[in-house]
Protein backbone atom coordinates (compact mmCIF):
# COMPACT_ATOMS: atom_id res chain seq x y z
CA UNK A 1 0.00 0.00 0.00
CA UNK A 2 1.60 3.32 -1.28
CA UNK A 3 -0.53 5.19 0.49
CA UNK A 4 1.29 4.84 3.67
CA UNK A 5 4.24 6.33 2.28
CA UNK A 6 2.24 9.15 0.62
CA UNK A 7 0.63 9.87 4.89
CA UNK A 8 4.30 9.13 6.19
CA UNK A 9 5.92 12.16 3.56
CA UNK A 10 2.44 14.47 4.58
CA UNK A 11 3.84 13.99 8.15
CA UNK A 12 6.73 15.02 7.18
CA UNK A 13 5.83 18.09 5.76
CA UNK A 14 3.93 18.93 8.54
CA UNK A 15 6.51 18.25 11.05
CA UNK A 16 8.36 20.63 9.14
CA UNK A 17 6.33 23.10 9.07
CA UNK A 18 5.59 22.85 12.93
CA UNK A 19 8.94 23.60 13.61
CA UNK A 20 9.21 26.84 11.18
CA UNK A 21 6.01 28.34 12.83
CA UNK A 22 7.04 27.12 16.34
CA UNK A 23 4.01 24.99 16.79
CA UNK A 24 3.14 21.58 18.66
CA UNK A 25 0.13 20.91 16.83
CA UNK A 26 -2.15 21.89 13.93
CA UNK A 27 -5.99 21.97 14.23
CA UNK A 28 -6.84 20.97 10.49
CA UNK A 29 -4.96 20.00 6.84
CA UNK A 30 -6.51 20.41 3.71
CA UNK A 31 -4.74 17.95 1.25
CA UNK A 32 -5.61 18.51 -2.56
CA UNK A 33 -5.22 14.90 -4.54
CA UNK A 34 -6.46 14.83 -8.60
CA UNK A 35 -8.49 11.97 -9.27
CA UNK A 36 -5.46 10.39 -11.65
CA UNK A 37 -2.70 10.92 -8.75
CA UNK A 38 -3.46 6.52 -8.36
CA UNK A 39 -4.31 7.28 -4.67
CA UNK A 40 -6.68 5.45 -2.97
CA UNK A 41 -9.19 7.19 -0.77
CA UNK A 42 -9.88 4.65 2.28
CA UNK A 43 -6.41 3.52 1.94
CA UNK A 44 -5.39 7.05 2.44
CA UNK A 45 -7.87 7.27 5.63
CA UNK A 46 -6.58 3.41 7.02
CA UNK A 47 -3.30 4.72 6.46
CA UNK A 48 -4.13 8.19 8.15
CA UNK A 49 -5.31 6.91 11.07
CA UNK A 50 -2.80 4.84 11.99
CA UNK A 51 0.36 7.11 11.04
CA UNK A 52 -0.79 10.07 12.77
CA UNK A 53 -0.86 8.91 16.21
CA UNK A 54 1.87 10.94 17.74
CA UNK A 55 2.69 13.49 15.31
CA UNK A 56 1.73 17.16 14.77
CA UNK A 57 -1.75 15.85 12.95
CA UNK A 58 -2.97 13.47 15.23
CA UNK A 59 -5.81 16.18 16.51
CA UNK A 60 -6.08 17.50 13.12
CA UNK A 61 -9.07 17.79 10.66
CA UNK A 62 -7.82 16.51 7.38
CA UNK A 63 -10.31 18.07 4.48
CA UNK A 64 -9.35 16.12 0.94
CA UNK A 65 -10.50 17.99 -1.52
CA UNK A 66 -10.45 16.16 -5.18
CA UNK A 67 -9.59 17.61 -8.34
CA UNK A 68 -11.26 16.44 -11.57
CA UNK A 69 -8.83 15.94 -14.13
CA UNK A 70 -9.10 17.44 -17.12
CA UNK A 71 -7.36 17.22 -20.59
CA UNK A 72 -6.87 19.23 -24.00
CA UNK A 73 -6.85 17.15 -27.26
CA UNK A 74 -4.27 17.16 -29.08
CA UNK A 75 -5.97 17.16 -32.11
CA UNK A 76 -9.11 19.63 -31.67
CA UNK A 77 -7.96 21.42 -28.82
CA UNK A 78 -11.06 20.72 -26.91
CA UNK A 79 -10.91 20.66 -23.18
CA UNK A 80 -12.69 17.92 -21.49
CA UNK A 81 -12.94 16.13 -17.98
CA UNK A 82 -11.06 12.64 -17.94
CA UNK A 83 -11.91 9.82 -15.23
CA UNK A 84 -9.18 7.19 -16.54
CA UNK A 85 -5.92 8.35 -18.67
CA UNK A 86 -7.11 6.09 -21.24
CA UNK A 87 -10.47 8.10 -22.25
CA UNK A 88 -10.16 9.72 -25.46
CA UNK A 89 -11.46 12.95 -26.89
CA UNK A 90 -15.60 13.21 -26.52
CA UNK A 91 -15.46 15.58 -29.82
CA UNK A 92 -13.37 14.16 -32.59
CA UNK A 93 -12.29 10.49 -30.62
CA UNK A 94 -8.36 11.26 -30.53
CA UNK A 95 -6.59 9.35 -27.79
CA UNK A 96 -3.55 11.90 -28.37
CA UNK A 97 -4.17 14.36 -25.65
CA UNK A 98 -2.22 17.36 -22.78
CA UNK A 99 -3.43 16.36 -18.89
CA UNK A 100 -4.07 19.82 -17.93
CA UNK A 101 -5.09 18.71 -13.62
CA UNK A 102 -5.99 15.23 -12.12
CA UNK A 103 -2.51 14.41 -10.99
CA UNK A 104 -1.92 16.86 -7.88
CA UNK A 105 -1.19 15.48 -4.54
CA UNK A 106 -0.63 18.68 -2.12
CA UNK A 107 -0.64 20.15 1.11
CA UNK A 108 -2.84 22.64 0.48
CA UNK A 109 -2.78 24.50 4.33
CA UNK A 110 -2.31 23.68 7.49
CA UNK A 111 -3.78 25.35 10.18
CA UNK A 112 -3.42 25.76 13.95
CA UNK A 113 -5.52 26.22 17.02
Amino acid sequence: MHEMSIVMGIIKIAENEAAKANVTQFSAIDLEIGNLSGVEYEALDFAWNVAVEGTVLENATKNVHKIQAKAQCGDCDTIFDVQYIYDNCPKCGSYFKSILQGKELRVKSLDTY
